[in-house]
């Protein structure tokens, strides 16, 4: 009989951080190094890179299917292993494709398809598996603060692999830009093998089901039993909605203030430096308040949730304002303060993919967390398509100065409503309450009642 799995200590939250790490390395590199190549160096249609980009997030509608994949065996160690080792596999490729196309264009673009696929398919084989073990094994109280690391070890692994990179690129060639993504991609696997290292253990997480009773359906029918649950429903409608609101201003915040503000295109760097500065805080704030406050109303995650979005809101009504009046409105206060807000309830919501991941019926938190990962890479990839063509749509509409402030206004202002949107939604799901939690053995509700009743069960021959 396997020994039961043991929750994970900070040691190896930051461990698995790492896999997140590496995984940020190869990513940056493929959706923005490799995208200026293509336009700068390659003179390429910027709309080519824009639709390789979208491929890998459209890829991500596999996420479902790989988080039953790990359900099936119940170990997510060789989904992690797996899925980054054909994300590395495609990083080198997409790099060797761009090459490529300086010669051979039509193909390079072909073999640029394939590495998209696979980088794709990479992410989210890992990513997924790499949630859904942290779902399962970090404690509920440190939930957030564990997401907050995870995330800022993501986001470090851009900036480190960014700088270092662009240093190792200079003198710029082809052959070198496929040595650097090459050697990066093969670091990154290095790294997540050490990183994965004996974390997971021997230990099933069956939490006490036999073979047969962790037995899962097709993979159809698994899908439709966790969109039957009301939550894990309602929590993927949420995640889109909101992540429409959180993307919709990516590709647009920086020519704003430009047009209306007058920026130069120094100055609006720092201006998304300055928001990406807000998100940091948001998420430090919600992961300080989380872990210091225990038990109490400021720790719970569906308050951050509701509140971040509200308070996005409220932040976007600002860039509203700033769209019709332009100066002197304060525009880098308000943006950071939108980065505040953003930060607190994104990583508040994956807070809350973690707490809600076994929350239903039977062993199915990969099929959840890839639902809600699809959800939101969907989302997020046309987030930010959509905002560009509602702001040309409306420049092209209202005609000047004016008009032109008023168009981006005009995005905005559809992003704060999406925000209350989601915060309504966000306000009737049930967040790691037992009501919604399904015992699998006898297919019940587990209420506080029949919990402390399943201590008496004997724990069967085979299981954890």
């Amino acid at each position: 009989m396997n020994s039961v799995a043991t929750n994970f200590g900070w040691l190896t939250i930051f461990r698995l951080g790492l896999v997140q790490t590496a995984l940020g390395a190869i990513v940056v590199l493929t959706t923005s190094t490799l995208n200026r190549v293509m336009v700068v160096e390659l003179a390429l249609p910027a709309m080519l890179p824009g639709a390789l980009v979208t491929l890998h997030y459209a890829m991500q509608m596999l996420r479902p299917r790989m988080g039953y994949g790990s359900d099936l065996g119940q170990r997510r160690t060789p989904w992690i292993i797996g899925g980054m080792a054909v994300l590395a596999a495609g990083g080198t490729l997409a790099a060797f494709a761009t090459a490529l196309m300086a010669t051979n264009f039509v193909f390079g673009v072909l073999l640029a398809v394939l590495a998209f696929v696979l980088i794709g398919g990479g992410v989210s084989a890992c990513g997924t598996s790499l949630l859904v073990l942290l779902a399962k094994r970090v404690q509920p109280d440190r939930r957030a603060a564990a997401a907050t690391l995870v995330w800022m070890m993501m986001i470090a692994g851009f900036a480190i692999t960014a700088t270092v990179a662009g240093k190792l690129l200079d003198p710029f060639s082809t052959a070198r830009m496929v040595a650097v993504t090459g050697g990066v991609s093969v670091v990154a696997f290095l790294v997540t093998l050490v990183a994965i290292w004996r974390v997971e253990g021997d230990n099933k997480e069956t939490a006490g089901l036999t073979r047969s009773e962790a037995a899962k359906p097709a993979f159809f029918d698994a899908l439709r039993e966790v969109w039957s649950e009301r939550d894990a429903r309602h929590f993927t409608i949420f995640v889109f909605v909101s992540m429409i609101a959180y993307s919709a201003q990516d590709l647009i915040l920086e020519p704003f203030a430009g047009a209306i503000f007058a920026f130069t295109p120094g100055e609006s760097t720092k201006l998304s430096g300055i928001q990406h500065g807000g998100v940091f805080a948001g998420m430090l704030l919600v992961a300080l308040m989380t872990t210091l406050f225990k038990g109490r109303a400021v720790a719970s995650l569906k308050a951050w949730v509701v509140g971040g979005c509200v308070a996005s809101a409220l932040a976007q009504v600002g860039l509203v304002i700033a769209g019709v009046f332009g100066m002197p409105w304060p525009l880098r206060e308000n943006v950071f303060l939108l980065g505040v807000a953003n930060g607190a309830f994104s990583i508040a919501a994956i807070g809350a993919m973690m707490a809600m991941a076994s929350q239903g019926k039977g062993a199915r938190e990969g099929v959840r967390m890839g639902m809600w990962g699809a959800s939101q890479a969907i989302a997020f990839g046309a987030g930010g398509f959509l905002g560009t063509v509602l702001a040309d749509l409306g420049a092209f509409l209202l005609s000047g100065q004016a008009g032109l402030g008023s168009a981006y206004a005009l995005v905005f202002g559809l992003e704060a409503v999406a925000f209350v949107v989601a915060a309504c939604i966000a306000m009737n799901i049930r967040i790691g309450g037992s009501a919604n939690r399904i015992d699998a053995r006898t297919d019940t509700p587990l209420t506080d009642e029949n919990k402390n009743s399943m201590k008496l069960i004997p724990r069967m021959e085979g299981s954890d």
